[in-house]
């Protein structure tokens, strides 16, 4: 098996466009290449998977402390495969707080033994890059850095320059560059890229970046060097069916921010899952349960408006005491109005208030949420890990249900109220990974039984 991480020594150094370009580069040499990707982003694993027509993974060691569950959300998806491909997140030791080894990509490439090839930004630089690896490569033993891959170049013998001095200083092998090159750089919004749903005319930029990728990375002896043996890894999670139990999602442009390991988790228990689109249907499909992810529906705020018969239904569904579940961009539709640049927009009305949008993130990074009532994951008490990133805030009335607060290096940073139910619907900021911790889904699936029974009786 072949395996490694694209890290990057800082955030900005053009990680996302090394990763999409090699990502390209292999599939066009005939290879299967699984992607994944450190952390909660959902945007850059859209992109992963648009090039290697395979789900992109999210690999999180906050959002999944168990080390058993983080293992098989990594080696579940690769067996048929004939390269893994981790893009890392920020810089390699980059993670929460000052600890090296807290939710870093540095944390991951450890703990499910990847070896890491170093991105470098080779603008306005030449022998100071040898003194950056040499840093990177020997500030921790247990990690191996495999190579070199040297972004934003100015010519063939600007990088030459850069490739003498680092294997003259250290023993990290330079396995090639990429040129500096506007034309593929990607446009980003809310410190990520701007989703790939938006996006025109990317399957040419990936042509271009994979090219890139062919002409100046040794890619085949990038592949020597990552060969490792094959791992035996099994589910630590329990068996159960639930079928035909029936959950329908939201899944169109305006919301499409899952983890696959929650779908294939689902899925994997039995569940028939349905997709549905706000933008589009007239109505909510006959589900069990539903399910609105995260997204932008700001991006679509007066689409979403427009299609009142579509929010009837959602409301009426609400109102029969059907299960809704809802995050981050869910919670902002589930509301009674979106308000962005002092204009307003209807929304579904299920919670009796208004999503402001903000020119700054709020409630930014990893936090725990426990619950003050009784919930769809789980009896008063229970704790949930999870990731906050949105630019607006629900202002409300309505009580709210869960305590957070974020944690760096041992100390309590920041504490806040958010989550709200109602009847059976639960809504909140929070993205939450399942594999975290299994009774949360088993809750919330009993939950849906209960609710299925009861409209039954």
């Amino acid at each position: 098996m072949k395996e490694f991480m694209l890290a990057g020594v800082s955030s900005g150094v053009g990680k996302t466009t090394v990763t999409l370009g090699i990502l390209k580069g292999l599939a066009n040499m005939g290879y299967q290449v699984q992607p994944y990707k450190v952390g909660p982003d959902y945007i850059d694993t859209a992109y992963h998977s648009r090039i290697t027509k395979r789900a992109s993974r999210n690999l999180d060691s906050f959002m999944i402390p168990d080390r058993e569950a983080l293992a098989w959300s990594y080696y579940k998806w690769h067996q048929d495969a004939d390269v893994a491909v981790v893009e890392g997140v920020m810089g390699l030791f980059d993670g929460l707080g000052t600890d090296k080894d807290c939710a870093s990509s540095a944390d991951i490439a450890k703990k499910l033994g990847i070896p890491v090839i170093l991105i470098i930004d080779g603008k306005a630089t030449s022998t100071s890059a040898a003194a950056m690896v040499h840093g990177f490569s020997t500030f921790d033993s247990d990690l191996t850095i495999a190579g070199v891959i040297i972004n934003r170049v100015a010519s063939k013998n600007h990088y030459e320059l850069i490739k003498g001095a680092i294997e003259r200083y250290t023993d990290v092998e330079v396995l090639g560059y990429f040129p500096k090159n506007t034309e593929v750089e990607l446009p980003s919004r809310h410190l990520g890229l701007i989703p790939d749903v938006e996006m025109e005319n990317l399957e040419k930029t990936f042509d271009v970046l994979g090219g890139l990728a062919q002409e100046h990375i040794d890619l085949e002896r990038l592949l020597k060097k990552v060969e490792k043996s094959e791992q035996a890894v099994h589910s630590p999670f329990q068996v159960k069916n639930y079928a035909p139990l029936r959950l329908a999602y939201a899944m169109d442009d305006a919301f499409h921010f899952y983890y696959e390991d929650n779908l294939d988790f689902l899925t994997d228990l039995g569940i028939t899952l349905i997709p549905f689109s706000p933008l589009k249907d007239k109505e909510l499909p006959v589900a069990d349960a539903y399910y609105f992810g995260g997204g932008f529906p700001e991006i679509y705020a007066e689409e979403l408006m427009n299609n009142s018969s579509f929010r009837a239904s959602v409301l009426h569904t609400h109102q029969k005491g059907r299960p809704i579940y809802a995050e981050c961009g869910g919670l902002m539709y589930l509301g009674t109005s979106l308000e962005i640049d002092d204009k307003s927009y209807d929304m579904v009305g299920i919670f009796d208030g208004t999503s402001v949008m903000t020119s700054r993130l709020k409630c930014f990074g990893y936090c725990e949420a426990t619950t003050v009532i009784d919930s769809l994951f789980g009896p008063k008490g229970t704790k949930v890990r999870g990731h906050e990133f949105h630019h607006s805030v629900f202002e409300t009335e309505e009580a709210t249900v869960l305590d957070l607060e974020k944690s760096r290096d041992g100390e309590v940073v920041a504490k806040w109220e958010g989550g709200y139910q109602k009847g059976r619907t639960f809504a909140s900021y929070l993205h939450v990974h399942f594999y975290q911790k299994e009774e949360l889904l088993h809750h919330w699936l009993e939950y849906i039984c209960e609710a299925r029974n009861d409209e039954s009786v």
